[in-house]
């Protein structure tokens, strides 16, 4: 489905009924990053899932992008949905524009959780995201599967789940290279780590052991930058826990969702 918010068409999908729960997904993915949660989440909560500004379904404006505007466009999705309060879980780019919506609208949360995410990268990040765009620009974005998969899985998994990688491979080819720019320079400006003490949303962070673009290191800055924030980290997991590792995500996520839906 989709529905016009903050000035762009937002793709979208509810299921499930209870507590509210939004997802929020890695840059050059799209909501179906998420399938591994579904099932369980909507047995227990009414899950809304969305496209980010220039990915899947929702409209791919030109760049620049900023984290305040990502998150306005969630604010307004979840304003036209008739949305009050809801659970945040976001992963990588979600996860950003979750800590971002926070520190905006706290009260409009039950709880948060960040995803193999970071507050802040250092100033030369900038040089690396932007080798990536003028290689997606150059190249075109499916050249950019190969190195992007690496990041994201374990070199185990890759090799044992070539569907899954294919699959992803595709939602990278299909992202607009101008919702890949604009949101890859957005995460590349991020810098709330000083802001986070100000929080008092019961925040869940999560990362990858094995995470290379958002370290075990950039988790725990997180989580002892927020008052009272819980971090796991999972083994045998990169980028995408949530997918790589869907088992033990799942069995950390919703114990958290239910303590904090009371």
């Amino acid at each position: 489905m989709k529905i016009r918010a903050n000035g762009i068409d937002i793709e979208y999908h509810v299921e499930g009924n209870g507590p509210w729960v939004t997802l929020s997904h890695s840059l050059a993915c799209n909501n179906a990053m998420w399938d591994p949660q579904i099932a369980e989440l909507a047995r227990r909560y009414r899950v809304l899932r969305y496209d980010t500004r220039g990915h899947g379904g929702s409209t791919a404006t030109p760049p620049p992008y900023t984290l305040d505007q990502l998150a306005e466009d969630a604010r307004a999705l979840l304003d036209a949905l008739g949305i009050e309060r809801t659970h945040w879980v976001g992963l990588s780019l979600g996860g950003m524009i979750g800590e971002t919506f926070a520190l905006k609208y706290a009260n409009r949360l039950q709880s948060l959780v960040l995803c193999d995410t970071t507050s802040r990268y250092p100033v030369e990040a900038a040089a690396t995201w932007d080798e990536r765009i003028r290689s997606a620009q150059s190249t075109g974005m499916s050249a950019l599967a190969e190195p992007t998969l690496g990041r994201w899985f374990t070199e185990p998994y890759r090799k044992s789940h070539p569907d899954v990688m294919n699959t992803f491979a595709d939602a990278i080819g299909a992202t607009p290279l101008a919702g890949y720019a604009g949101c890859g320079r957005a995460i590349a400006t991020i810098n709330l780590t000083e802001r986070l003490c100000a929080l008092r949303v019961p925040t869940l962070v999560m990362v990858g052991e094995q995470d290379m673009g958002t370290p075990v290191a950039m988790a725990r800055e997180i989580a002892d930058a927020i008052p009272g924030a819980q971090l796991v980290v999972l083994p045998s997991a990169a980028h995408l826990s949530n997918v790589e590792q869907a088992e033990r995500f799942n069995a950390t996520l919703l114990p958290f969702l239910e303590r904090n839906s009371r």
